[in-house]
């Protein structure tokens, strides 16, 4: 089934940007960075298109939705139908518009837009259709996201914009401000369901899942069973191709653009 369908699910980060065909052997991953060269004698400069999650520059994330898109033609050449997109749930109307159009402009399809913390929840396997409450924390390199998840859908969220990470996550100030957030999340929940959203834990998503110490730091805040999901960097593409397939997986369709 979809076999003859040219589906790819785009995940685009602060510092990596990931891409999966439908029928790929493999998840594309690459920095999420592009090289302008002057029209002169001078050096090129490296730019970052997407800073905190959002697009902070247009032509340069265009010319990074068409390298990701390139790496996804090692597996098919065909014609695209459709893509589906991650961007956070903190993205506003005109962050959201700036991925449309630079995913449009390049894959000439139609383009879907997901919020990343529902795919990633999809990605990792999470029962997102109950009515029971469910906590995911999404860690970037340049925003986290802490959601509650019920019927398909994010029911709260908080996000946390970082100005820095080390090499091996979030800093020691970012991984406090984080751990705090969360709990503060859950502390939102209605007295009554909170006991059970407690007891079913957290599921952290994104690169910095990587960081034991802000998992350590998550269960002490929380007073809950705290776990990365597998492989968890690639939890939102994984989710969005799933979506791609299956839309009902979602609470509510996810918002097309040509």
């Amino acid at each position: 089934m979809n076999a003859w369908r040219r589906f790819v699910a785009l995940d685009l980060g602060t510092a990596r940007t990931r891409s999966l065909i439908l029928g790929g052997q493999a998840i594309a991953d690459r920095p999420s960075v592009v090289v302008r060269r002057p029209a002169g004698a001078g050096a090129a400069d490296v730019v970052r298109p997407v800073r905190h999650g959002m697009v902070a520059d247009r032509g340069a994330c265009a010319r990074l939705v068409r390298l990701a898109l390139r790496d996804t033609r090692l597996f098919d050449s065909r014609p695209l139908e459709r893509v589906l997109a991650g961007v956070p749930v903190a993205a506003s109307p005109g962050d959201r518009e700036a991925v449309r159009a630079a995913v449009a402009g390049i894959a000439g399809c139609e383009v879907a837009l997901v919020e990343e913390p529902l795919a990633a929840a999809v990605g990792a396997g999470l029962d997102v259709l109950g009515a029971r409450p469910r906590l995911l924390l999404d860690v970037g390199a340049g925003i986290v996201e802490a959601v509650v998840l019920r019927d398909g859908v994010v029911s709260d969220a908080v996000s946390l914009q970082l100005s820095t990470t080390t090499g091996t996550g979030p800093t020691a100030d970012a991984v406090d401000s984080i751990a705090d957030m969360t709990a503060g999340l859950l502390r939102r929940l209605p007295a009554a369901t909170r006991p059970d959203a407690r007891a079913r834990g957290l599921v952290v998503t994104g690169g910095g899942a990587h960081h034991e110490h802000l998992l350590r730091r998550l269960r002490t805040a929380l007073r809950a069973p705290v776990a990365a999901a597998p492989q968890p960097q690639y939890a939102i593409v994984r989710g969005l191709m799933r979506l791609c397939l299956q839309p009902a997986l979602a609470g509510h369709p996810a918002s097309p653009a040509r």
